[in-house]
């Protein structure tokens, strides 16, 4: 089994907190998390600034960041339409993050469940 690292675990690995994950799962980023690290390296001064972007690079170079695909997109573009119509829209990178976990066949390991428990076929782990 192989799951995507949702971007709040990277953030509580950063600050010393690192939720723990199943032994036997292969782990990824999606393009759009690793987006989100780099844009808190940019939005950070100084100190804070060179800490996090050596954990962000470190991050990088140990994980296989999964590119946004055709099939991502399909998948997107159907989750996107479905929680319209049932009224239930996650956040804009969000959808995305999960979109590239159904189109790879990957679990989302996550803080966050409760937003992603509701696309449908995602197989959510939830780390809190």
């Amino acid at each position: 089994m192989a799951v995507l690292i949702d971007t709040d675990v990277l953030i509580e690995w950063e600050r010393g907190r690192a939720p723990r994950l199943p032994a036997d799962e292969e782990c990824s980023l999606s393009v759009i998390t690793a987006s989100e690290i780099l844009h808190g390296v940019h939005r950070a001064t100084g100190a804070t600034q060179a800490r996090r972007a050596a954990f962000v690079e470190y991050i990088l170079a140990e994980l296989p960041v999964m590119p946004v695909t055709t099939e991502a997109a399909r998948a997107h573009a159907r989750t996107w339409a479905t929680m319209e119509s049932r009224g239930e829209l996650i956040g804009a990178h969000d959808l995305w993050i999960a979109a590239t976990a159904l189109a790879h066949d990957l679990g989302l390991a996550t803080r966050n469940a409760a937003e992603f428990e509701r696309v449908e076929g995602l197989r959510v782990i939830d780390l809190r």
